[in-house]
């Protein structure tokens, strides 16, 4: 199968250029101006941009166990139609994924069900080192450890265990930093005063920058203890920043730094008319906070973009606040949100690349994908930046079927996405074959 994209503004390390390329069955085979030959598709990308697929390297799925919020076929469809061709999964699903059966299962389903590319964490107990270490690097993108309250047996608390972990596994450990102890202090404060119907606009203020910053710096001080490759997810406050470096290149980082869309995107002042459909652990903070991750990240101390796509049902985010569960839908808007900043002035399309598919290559090691290089993978979007459109229910494709970006206006859209050569979405049509792999990682040293 050859596919040829002609006259395409190809957005690639660090430069937009003109171009055509040539998609042989799985591999981008050829990248040249005027390709002539013979193919089974030729699409015309005038006026367009060519990227590589986004590689999410935080999602929630919900599949085993919480199937009735998402599963891994429902939101790998809503990821393509927002261009990304690569998932991240977190381990926190019914039953935790803590071990190598338990995560052996997850991929299983993978291989049936999912429409992109895929991989998932190995998660981290208080008893189950020996599980870690059988994990295999080579196609396992590392060990996710909650270091704040999670689903079911997921709270690593124990200091021994922790530097255990650390100083055993040279597997990239992913960590989600929130301090237990602070948080459950702050919660009581709150519901001393209110019951369990406390406001959601004192979330971040029980899910606080103190709770954060406590919990990261113990990560990160471990981290340079032990020698352990570290990447924090959701960073979410001003205070954090000091934490990470730019003044090496990524691929030399021990320690690197996640930010998600919604902490770019919203600020507390949000919770006014979201309430809890904006209720993300860690919370969504002010705009001091959401000012200092910008900086971050466009001067590369925040080294990558996801979402923590975490769908729940409409009828869970309507709880009381101790009931209303965090966490919202986002893989099929990321893209296009960070879009919108281009066209608001905020970030190059050539920065939008890095972080959301250069870096998570680079950090995960992720073999023959997140670049536009010939021999590569063809996981590849063609975005269409003068395009208006709205996102509302009749265009969403999470099985929870609502967003916190009902409403909002987008002036740029996904037209087509591949995933491993094979056109899987083409402006609102989605392939009914699943092409999906399982993900492979290059050995860390």
């Amino acid at each position: 199968m050859k596919v040829l994209i002609k006259n395409v503004n190809i957005v690639n390390e660090g430069k937009v250029f003109e171009s055509d390329i040539l998609i042989e069955n799985d591999l981008i085979s050829k990248i040249a101006a005027g390709i002539s030959e013979d193919a089974d598709q030729i699409i015309e990308g005038s006026g367009k941009y060519l990227l590589p697929g986004v590689i999410d390297d935080q999602v929630h799925f919900r599949e085993p166990g919480l199937t009735h919020k998402g599963d891994i076929e429902s939101e790998s469809r809503s990821a393509i139609a927002g261009g990304v061709t690569s998932f991240i999964d977190q381990p926190n699903t019914v039953p935790n994924a803590v071990t190598q059966e338990l995560l052996a299962d997850k991929y299983e389903i993978a291989s049936q069900k999912a429409y992109a590319n895929y991989g998932f964490m190995m998660g981290g107990t208080n008893d189950n080192l020996e599980e870690i270490l059988k994990t295999n690097p080579r196609n396992v993108p590392g060990i996710k450890l909650f270091l704040g309250s999670s689903t079911g047996n997921m709270l690593v608390d124990n200091p021994e265990t922790l530097e255990n972990i650390f100083s055993n596994t040279k597997m990239l450990i992913a960590v989600h930093c929130e301090d237990e102890a602070t948080i459950k202090a702050n919660t009581q404060k709150y519901m001393d005063e209110y019951g369990d119907d406390i406001p959601v606009k004192f979330h971040h203020l029980i899910r606080s920058e103190e709770a954060c910053y406590k919990s990261s710096s113990k990560a990160i001080e471990l981290a340079e203890k032990t020698g352990a490759r570290l990447h924090v997810f959701h960073l979410s406050t001003a205070k954090e920043m000091e934490l990470f470096r730019n003044d090496i290149p990524l691929k030399d980082k021990k320690i690197t730094a996640e930010v998600c869309v919604h902490h770019l995107t919203f600020t507390n002042d949000d919770y006014e008319t979201k309430g809890g459909l904006i209720k993300w652990n860690p919370a969504v903070k002010t705009q001091k906070d959401k000012d200092a991750l910008w900086e971050a990240l466009l001067d590369d101390r925040i080294d990558v973009v996801a979402t923590d796509h975490a769908p729940h049902t409409a009828e869970e985010k309507n709880n009381v606040y101790t009931k209303c569960p965090s966490g919202a839908p986002l893989v099929q808007h990321s893209l296009v949100v960070m879009l919108e900043n281009y066209k608001n002035g905020k970030i190059s399309l050539e920065k939008i690349v890095e972080k959301m598919c250069h870096n998570p290559a680079i950090l995960f090691k992720v073999e023959k994908r997140g670049f536009v290089r010939e021999g590569y993978k063809a996981d590849l979007v063609l975005v269409d930046v003068n395009q208006d459109w709205t996102v509302s229910k009749d265009n969403l494709l999470y099985k929870c079927g609502w967003s916190p970006l009902e409403g909002m206006n987008f002036h740029s859209k996904v037209t087509h996405t591949f995933v491993n050569g094979h056109l899987v979405y083409d402006n609102g049509t989605i392939a009914e074959e699943k092409f999906g792999e399982r993900l492979l990682f290059e050995a860390r040293d």
